[in-house]
This record gives C-alpha cells, structure tokens and sequence, in this order.
C-alpha cells in the first residue's frame, strides 16, 4: 500500500473515530477500524466467492431471446459444421425463459438450459443477474476503446493475468485482494480472527488481506500436521516427541517463529474440527448432473458446516473462496459447458437449502457471487469460443433483490457499441462496483471502499449496482 493511501485510510479512520474524544489515539489500530467501518454490527454476515476458473460463456449462460437478439445469437453461434447455439425456449432442451423485474425496451431473456436449479431461485425472488461486468478502470465507451481515451485494464485476454485483476486489481503476482482487504478491516468483529477468510477451493489472492491470512479447509474440515498424532514410524512415542520438536519454543527467531505458527495451526484445526456442524446432520452431497461427484457443492457443504459453527467459533463476519474449473471452452462447447452449468445450478441451490436447514439457519445472512477470468467471444471458433472481457454474472441469497437483471443488458451481435472484437463485450459494469456493492452490505463502511476498490470513485453515482437490500 503507499503512502498517500495509508495516509488517506488513517485520516478517514480518524474521522470514524471522533466520538472516541481523549482516547482515540489508543484506539487507532485494526480492531478500531473494523468496528468503527462495520458500525459495531452484533449481526453475522458471509460472502461466498465462486471463482469460474477458465472464463465462464456468458452468451450461453444468461441469453437475449428477443427477435433481433435470437436472430444476432443464431447467426453468430449456429452455423458451420459444429453450431454451439442452444435450441430456443420451447423446443426440445430449449433455453429457459425468465422474466425480470425490470423490463429491458421489450426484449426477453432466458438461462441455459442446464440451470433449472438456479432459474427457481431467480422466480423465488433469492438469485439476480449482474450484466456485463468486468475489470475497468473508468467507464468506457467504444468510441473511447477506439480512440484509447481511456486507460485499459492492464493484460486483458490472459487467463492468470485476469483473474488476479478480478480478485486483487493487479496482474499475476499481486499481493492482496478484496476478499482479504474486507477481513482486515472486519477481522476484529470475530472472537478468532484466523476464521475470518477460508477458503475450500485452493489457494487465492482474493483472499489475501495485509494482516488477514487465509486458512484452507477441506471437506473433512481443517488438515491436521501429519504424524503429531496416533502411531509414528511404527511408534507410539514418536508421534509426541515429534509435537514437541516442531512446537518447542527456542531463542532463535526464526525458530521462535515457525514454533509459534505451528501451534496456532494446531490449535485452529482442533478448534475448527470440533466445532464445524456433523456431514450427516444435513442434507447429503448430491451427484453431479449425469452422474459423479459435484466438486462445488462439496465445497460448499463445508462452508455450510463452517457457518453453522459461527457461535462456536465466535465469528461474525467471514468470507469464503470456492471454485470450479474445466471454463476454457475452446472445443466441444455444447458438451462441456451443459456439465458446467449443471453442476454450478445444481451446487448453488444445494448450498441455499443447507443454509436455510434449522441447523445452520443463515439463509439471509449469506451472499453468494460468482465471478471468472473473463467472459468469451460471442463468435464461434468452430466448435467453441475464445477469450472475451465483459460477462454476466450471478448473486445469490436471502438478502439478494433477486428475480431481475441489473445493469443494461448489451446488444446481441457483431461489431454493435459492446464489442470490441469477436462479441467480446465491453463492461458496463466493473469489478469495483460489483465489489463494492458486496462489501457495502457486509458492512464496510462508505469511507473506507475507496481504500479496497481503488477505482470506485471513477463510477461516480454509480458506485452501488443496488442488487443488495
């Protein structure tokens, strides 16, 4: 972080801090922060980020199926030796229609049709669609793309590149990301702030927060340190002695240290392992779609389980990092991308009945998100699609305004104001907006969504895309 913003942080945090009087100087520090930004809340709130690794296909995700629209999507997606269009709504595996909130000049809309789960939730008024988002630094035209009287997101179209600037608005190698910048400013609200960002999808840069760590869970719950227990090299001392070896506090610093962190580790496992709620109190991992395991709605079994142990572990604000992979559709578009949708539909719902069950009963406490590398051409390859910039997404839960579509859906075709090559779509909407309308419900206070979207203020009063109650 540089100077100036750490200064501009401390001068807002200062700000937040007036009431304190005389002791506000002992009070400037993180825990200060992040009460004073979360407004001293006493509710629990999570968000979950559902990472699409490889570019998730919006055109056949969430599709315009007006007249002009259909006539744009067939001509650019149905003809050649291997059309990838999706039959239209009404016909045999046919789109499925939905019907938004907010009208859109006369045109209709529908979902894949492997996303019957996630089509109920949006009828339910419990899921929403954010059109076109993407990584940008200030609004942008196509007059402006043409012109470059904008500054361009650094790297667009490289898979690591793009989904480090969805997730840290850097390219490959950034450090931090808003999911983590979020925990250090509401990691003093948890009782045991090593809960605060858990992932059960791998490791992530959105995570990464400058005091925040995040801490990788499985569906088993936390990994134990092989060998600190039971029988070890065929001993059942050794397994100890061990323990005492890695745990053993020393005068030297770097020992000192890794001992330190290595009972922290210890200690968190056990905590998390024994207060996570119990696999079978609840409803039982379904099969993917066409059989399988649904790798996604794993994951999110486990964090169901981590939420409904939010008492136990004394935590009030957490964010969660989930993903799936297999996105970069260049080939056999129709196949793989009808397993994808499935599973993700499939998971989403799953994971919306888990935390509604009366043992976890955090329906509305929870925000769920997706987000990918990018979006895709609109125009085939042949039998698939290439890298894009803009996609729509989905945002799930009780405290969504669900059952419409946010933001202008663009127009279907080639060469339109929304494309700057092969239907990829120019975003309407960024990423900081997007994010920043997440962190605004999950209590980060307006003065301080600056300091984690550093481009926010560019939108102007846009900041909020309104999908959050």
């Amino acid at each position: 972080m540089t100077t100036q913003s750490s200064r501009r942080r401390f001068l807002r945090t200062a700000s937040l801090l007036a009431p304190l009087g005389p002791a506000a100087p002992f009070a400037l520090n993180l825990a200060a922060v992040g009460n004073a930004a979360a407004q001293s809340a006493s509710d629990y709130k999570a968000l979950v980020c559902v990472f699409l690794f490889g570019g998730n296909d919006h055109g056949n995700t969430v599709l315009a199926t007006d007249t002009d629209s259909w006539n744009a999507y067939l001509e650019l997606r149905g003809a050649g030796s291997s059309p990838i269009a999706l039959p239209a709504a009404g016909t045999d595996g046919g789109v499925l229609p939905i019907t938004p909130a907010t009208a859109q000049s006369g045109r209709s809309f529908a979902l894949h049709p492997s996303l019957g789960d996630l089509r109920d939730l949006f009828a339910d008024g419990k899921a929403a669609v954010i059109a076109n988002v993407g990584p940008l630094i200030a609004p942008m035209n196509r007059t402006d793309w043409d012109e470059q009287r904008v500054q361009r997101p650094p790297k667009l179209f490289s898979h690591n590149d793009q989904q480090s600037i969805w997730q840290a608005y850097a390219p490959e190698g950034a450090r931090y990301g808003w999911g983590g910048r979020m925990g250090d400013l509401l990691a003093s609200m948890n009782g045991a702030p090593t809960f605060t960002c858990m992932s059960t999808g791998g490791n992530a840069v959105w995570l990464a927060g400058e005091q925040t760590v995040p801490f990788r869970a499985g569906k088993n719950g936390a990994t134990e340190i092989t060998g600190l227990s039971g029988s070890l090299y065929g001993s059942s001392s050794a397994a100890g002695l061990y323990r005492d070896i890695v745990t053993e506090d020393s005068s030297q610093y770097f020992e000192r240290a890794h001992a330190s962190i290595v009972r922290r580790a210890i200690d968190a496992q056990a905590t998390l392992n024994s207060s996570m709620i119990a696999s079978d109190a609840l409803e039982a991992v379904p099969n993917a779609p066409g059989g399988g395991r649904n790798g996604l709605a794993e994951q999110l079994n486990t964090v169901a389980r981590i939420i409904g142990a939010r008492s136990a572990l004394g935590v009030r604000r957490q964010v969660f990092f989930v993903s799936m992979g297999g996105f970069d559709t260049h080939d056999n578009q129709l196949g793989r991308h009808a397993g994808l949708m499935g599973s993700l539909g499939q998971a989403l719902a799953y994971f919306q009945r888990l935390l509604a069950d009366p043992a976890i009963d955090a329906a509305g406490a929870v925000t769920t998100f997706t987000a990918s590398d990018f979006g895709r051409t609109m125009a085939s390859n042949g039998d698939g699609t290439d890298h894009g910039w803009g996609a729509h997404h989905f945002v799930v839960g009780g405290a969504v305004r669900g059952g419409d579509i946010y933001g202008r859906f663009p127009v279907v075709g080639a060469g339109t104001p929304d494309d700057v090559g092969r239907g990829r779509l120019l975003p309407v909407q960024s990423v900081d907006q997007y994010g920043g309308t997440l962190a605004s419900w999950f209590g980060v206070g307006s003065s301080l969504l600056g300091d984690i979207f550093p481009n926010l203020g560019n939108f102007g009063s846009s900041q909020d895309l309104g999908f959050m109650t």
